[in-house]
């Protein structure tokens, strides 16, 4: 549906899900009002009109989700079942320390100079600016001639967009998301840090039919390393090298403690800057609730690892780079 969407300037998407809310209230506050006026009126109705009138509507609502169920699944859902990427790419699903270790140093390499070649002191963050919409436009850019293991892949119909829902899409800790439902990209419009470039094309990975969140990520580093424009190649080497951190930190934290030291100061504060914008929002009931739903969600959907799945996407690039 993006292809007669794109053209829209705000999500079309959020806007359904924001009928479909108020939809599903004034049905909840209706079903209300007539249970406590059955109950009020016991003595004088008959307990199977009381029956009958919420089965009814129990049955549309469970109609509605069914229809609703079976055009996400013809729309999208099945993307989430074709070929692990790791074989697509036909590269090994495994890896050794060791080898963590040297893409990891090569990580470091990159984005050193990457900061370099954008910000004279290395004690300084690299700038992304206020206005998102500078980096929504350019990342049609990275899949102009972009190849996969010599696979071209065309991305047409930009449908990408600031999310309508971005408050409650920030409580929940979301940096943004594909609807299923219109196939359009939504970013959360509050982030403007190191990230945003890399999340608009961790989007359109989305878009392109990558729908496991680990392959959607690589799809996006490996685009962003491919775009034109310095910012995103830094962007995508950024997050590259965070996903390789974290996991090298946990496998072996005296060499974490060791090549964290090459890495210049202001890339510590591009990562500082994300983490103080999630700060406020972090731990709280609804992020609870949210991730917890998300993590149940991918694994019904192919995932089995829920969102430790991310963690597929370091795999990925030890193999690949």
């Amino acid at each position: 549906m993006r292809i007669g969407l794109g053209w829209i300037p705000f999500s079309f998407g959020d806007f359904i899900y924001l009928l479909l809310i108020l939809l599903l209230i004034k049905w909840i506050i209706k079903l209300i009002a007539k249970i406590l006026y059955f109950i009020k009126n016991k003595n004088s109705v008959n307990n199977s009109i009381l029956k009958g009138t919420i089965g009814n509507q129990v049955a549309k609502i469970l109609i509605t989700l069914n229809v609703i169920l079976f055009y996400f699944h013809m729309a999208w859902g099945f993307n989430y079942y074709r070929l692990p990427m790791h074989e697509i790419l036909e590269i090994e699903e495994d890896y050794s320390t060791e080898q963590l270790l040297e893409v990891t140093k090569d990580f470091i390499e990159l984005s050193n100079n990457l900061h370099e070649s954008i910000q004279d002191n290395d004690s300084l963050k690299v700038d992304f600016g206020n206005d998102q919409m500078v980096w929504m436009n350019m990342a049609p850019m990275a899949f102009e001639n972009y190849h996969l293991n010599n696979t071209r892949i065309k991305y047409s119909n930009v449908s990408l967009k600031k999310s309508l829902l971005t408050v409650p899409l920030t409580y929940m800790g979301y940096s943004g998301y594909l609807n299923p439902l219109t196939g359009e990209a939504q970013i959360n419009g509050w982030i403007n840090a190191y990230k945003t470039p890399v999340l608009c094309l961790h989007e359109m990975a989305h878009q392109l039919g990558f729908a496991k969140e680990n392959e959607a990520n690589f799809i996006a580093i490996d685009a962003g390393l491919k775009h034109p424009d310095r910012h995103f190649q830094y962007s995508a080497s950024l997050y590259a090298l965070k996903f390789c951190l974290n996991d090298l930190y946990l496998r072996d934290p005296e060499k974490y403690a060791v090549v964290a030291k090459e890495i210049k100061p202001g890339i510590f504060k591009n990562y500082q800057e994300l983490r103080d914008f999630w700060k406020p929002y972090q731990d709280g009931l609804v992020e609870k609730v949210s991730h917890s739903v998300y993590d149940s969600y991918l694994k019904v959907n192919n995932q089995p690892k829920g969102i430790d799945t991310y963690n597929y996407v370091v795999a990925l690039l030890v193999n690949y780079y």
